[in-house]
């Protein structure tokens, strides 16, 4: 089985938004927001993930890739 990897700091670099806006902008902690940009979460919340595409401007696609294995 595959995974599914999360590249929210490629994205974050291309909008140039720091993990301390990003995290104000979604309403979440730094703590927690920086488990997700480094890949240390099994689980996301859909309301956050929207919060974070609404927050970049992006879409789920651009944030979430899968890897075969």
């Amino acid at each position: 089985m595959g995974n599914i990897v999360l590249r929210l700091d490629r994205v974050m670099l291309e909008r140039k938004m720091t993990l301390n806006e990003l995290a104000e902008k979604v309403g979440i902690t730094n703590v927690n927001l920086s488990k997700i940009k480094n890949n240390k979460v099994t689980a996301l919340r859909f309301s956050t993930l929207a919060g974070i595409c609404e927050a970049l401007d992006c879409t789920p696609g651009d944030i979430l890739e899968y890897q075969r294995e």
